[in-house]
């Protein structure tokens, strides 16, 4: 059955919607044959909203969809989301075009079904379809443009025979977008299946270009104590904003690390909360940061930028702040040595340093992370159709023999 009615008639029982893709240009557009699929398929994924923590819809859609592919899928299970307004199960997609006997891929191909909030439904330019042609909606590009020209790249190669059935898995996980968690439980069901890849390329807005790693990542919270009083007499009480925000102007001032490749550790002040009242000095006052790591390793670089963030806390007041951080790691490094690709290196971080083994690393994606997590995330058609090929390129020099040969398209 082919995609795209795949697709429709998914979106349609899921969601009530059952739009077509306007017809593709014919003049001045080289229209690849996978077209209609591609869209097709990146249509029903965007207009299938899927929040973090609230993906049990698409979850279920996308295995569906696999299994109505005539290949093997599987869901593994994530725990529920605290603070979420439903206690929905939660589930990643595995995925392989069927063979006999244990799947035994060599590559793996990732990325994550679950967005930002809010939704934002799926549109696209009104007229013919041609490569310039915009799309947007949420996770139009971060990450359902990857998700979909996956699908696609690999369907393609398995029709012209360039891949066997079991060189390549698919796992589209969740909670991407807020802890990973998806990604980390997936870890457990690779390991009880014995499942070792020799490569994995992991799906990210990176604007067709092959990023050579992303900075590592911090997400902490500050919690400063104060003594309340009187604002007419604040010499008798001690302000909990004023101890945070000395401490949070001196962080953001402080060059925390840098590296050449990476360059300087970024620190976002997301949250700030404290006071009760304009004429009462705070007790209490919270900050919630997010740093962007540009020390390595991998697996210490966070640790050394948290530990100089608490130094500056105790420079501050050695008795004042709660100091918590989680997600702690430093740069992560990807293969970007690949013949007909850019390189690039980006600041986002990605569920890379959540899947474990000893594997050879590719970030790609179509799409640019500057429109994502924004209300106008877009991309265009050439975008996504360039995506199915890069990734074609890079899942054929992942399956290259060791003794140098090549696959070609």
């Amino acid at each position: 059955m082919r995609v795209s009615l795949i697709a429709s008639a998914l979106a349609c029982a899921s969601r009530g919607i059952c739009g077509e893709i306007p017809s593709s240009s014919s003049s001045n557009d080289e229209v690849p044959a996978f077209r209609e699929e591609l869209l097709s398929l990146h249509k029903w994924l965007v207009e299938t909203s899927s929040v973090s923590g609230l993906e049990y819809t698409i979850s279920n859609s996308v295995h569906d969809y696999f299994l109505r592919k005539g290949w093997a899928s599987v869901t593994t299970g994530v725990p529920p989301r605290e603070n979420t307004p439903s206690n929905e199960p939660r589930a990643d997609v595995v995925a392989w075009p069927k063979v006999n006997g244990v799947p035994n891929p060599k590559v793996l191909l990732t990325s994550h079904i679950d967005t930002v909030p809010p939704f934002y439904t799926y549109r696209i330019e009104d007229g013919e379809v041609t490569k310039n042609t915009r799309i947007s909606g949420r996770g139009s590009v971060d990450a359902k443009a990857s998700v979909a020209a996956m699908v696609t790249a690999l369907d393609e190669l398995l029709k012209a025979g360039k891949v066997a059935q079991g060189d390549v898995m698919l796992a589209f996980v969740v909670g991407e977008e807020v802890s990973g968690d998806g990604m980390r439980e997936l870890n457990d069901y690779f390991h009880i299946r014995d499942v070792t890849f020799d490569a994995v390329i992991f799906g990210e807005p990176t604007e067709g270009k092959l990023a050579c790693g992303h900075k590592g990542a911090l997400q902490c919270d500050v919690k400063a104590h104060g003594v309340g009083g009187h604002s007419g007499y604040p010499w008798l009480g001690k302000s909990a904003n004023e101890l945070l925000m000395r401490a949070l102007l001196k962080i953001l001032d402080t060059d925390l690390g840098s590296s050449k490749v990476y360059g300087n550790t970024t620190v976002n002040v997301g949250r700030l909360q404290g006071g009760v009242a304009d004429n009462v000095i705070p007790e209490e006052a919270f900050a919630g940061l997010q740093v962007r790591v540009a020390l390595g390793p991998q697996e210490e670089g966070g640790n050394i930028v948290q530990e100089r963030m608490r130094a500056i806390l105790n420079e501050v007041d050695p008795e004042a702040f709660e100091f918590d951080c989680s997600q702690g790691y430093g740069f992560v490094d990807a293969n970007c040595e690949v013949e007909g690709f850019d390189q690039i290196v980006v600041n986002y971080g990605t569920d890379m340093p959540h899947l474990k083994g000893d594997f050879t690393k590719y970030l790609y994606g179509p799409g640019t992370i500057f429109v994502a997590h924004g209300p106008h995330e877009n991309l265009t058609v050439g975008d996504l159709e360039s995506a199915v090929e890069g990734y074609q390129k890079l899942i054929l020099h992942a399956l290259q023999p060791k003794d140098g040969g090549n696959l070609e398209l």
